[in-house]
């Protein structure tokens, strides 16, 4: 009997001769020691994975990862400044003098043009060869690195057919030299004093071109080396194609500033000459357009017309 009473309560009864609630018997046992409970599984939960943070910092690339990257922006910026915004040209000859000297570096300003801004007179100008007047000049012949380096602005051209000149005619002009000078420009005798070479002459007395009267056309400008006696300009091209004239088209930008070496640095603005009264006069008459003066006589005819139209209707 005392067996069968001991059983009975121990598998039916709790403390103190209560019944055990069935859930208390189906829960399993925890071990306090044990480091599968509860503490565990939150803290799976909490982080995803077992162990790990989501929000720990990632690696960060090493330097020389990200270096090439770094040198692919720079050169892509590089190129984008060469084409759109300014470029470095190498002076290769003496012919503008003392203005330049040979070896100069120049920025040349390639934004504007890109704005329908054209040539004004007294700029000095980088154009393409317009009819081959570098012919029998020396060529240079850049190694590899320096043919990079100049396509992508990082040093000067030294391939591209390019020459540099003062302007001193622009659409509508007439330039004329006689004797030794001085040089006109639509009648206007220019002071050139500041800017040709020491011991040179405004005009030269030669058959070859030096004596001249020219009429600018539209769309050309008529350029002159600051080294008069040693520039092979305008004025000795007359046989070619645009007959001494640089089409504004083949402009590649207006020379801003000597940047190398930093003895000689320095800006290129316009000589005063040029702002001169009057000297824009007979050029602002000679571009008016026939067309247009057509147009403008014909207008109050025109008027008349439609008013005596007009009477007679009443």
């Amino acid at each position: 009997m005392g067996d069968v009473a001991v059983g009975a309560r121990s598998g039916h009864e709790g403390p103190e001769g209560q019944p055990e609630r069935p859930e208390d018997a189906a829960a399993p046992a925890v071990d306090p020691g044990s480091d599968s409970g509860s503490g565990s599984e939150d803290g799976d939960a909490s982080t995803g994975r077992s162990g790990q943070d989501p929000k720990s910092p990632k690696k960060q690339r090493s330097f020389w990862k990200e270096l090439p990257i770094l040198i692919g922006i720079a050169l892509v910026l590089a190129l984008i400044i060469k084409t759109f915004l300014v470029q470095a040209f190498s002076i290769p000859s003496d012919s503008m003098q003392n203005t330049l000297q040979q070896g100069d570096r120049v920025l040349v300003d390639k934004l504007t043009p890109w704005f329908g801004s054209e040539p004004e007179r007294g700029e000095v100008v980088v154009f393409h060869d317009p009819d081959n007047w570098l012919a029998g000049e020396p060529t240079a012949n850049p190694n590899a690195l320096q043919t990079v380096l100049s396509w992508i602005g990082l040093m000067p051209s030294a391939e591209e057919k390019d020459l540099i000149k003062r302007v001193i005619g622009v659409a509508g002009d007439t330039v004329e030299c006689k004797g030794t000078g001085p040089l006109k420009v639509n009648g206007k005798a220019l002071n050139e004093s500041s800017y040709v070479y020491a011991g040179n002459t405004p005009c030269s007395q030669d058959e070859d071109g030096g004596q001249f009267k020219v009429k600018v056309p539209a769309g050309m400008i008529w350029v002159m080396g600051d080294h008069r006696q040693n520039s092979r300009d305008s004025r000795y091209n007359q046989t070619d194609e645009h007959h001494g004239m640089v089409p504004v088209k083949d402009v590649v930008g207006r020379a801003i500033v000597k940047a190398w070496p930093i003895s000689r640095w320095g800006t290129l603005p316009v000589p005063d000459t040029f702002d001169q009264p009057g000297l824009s006069d007979q050029a602002a008459a000679a571009v008016t357009s026939p067309g247009a003066v057509a147009l403008l006589g014909a207008a109050p005819l025109v008027l008349v017309r439609r008013r005596r139209k007009a009477s007679k209707d009443d």
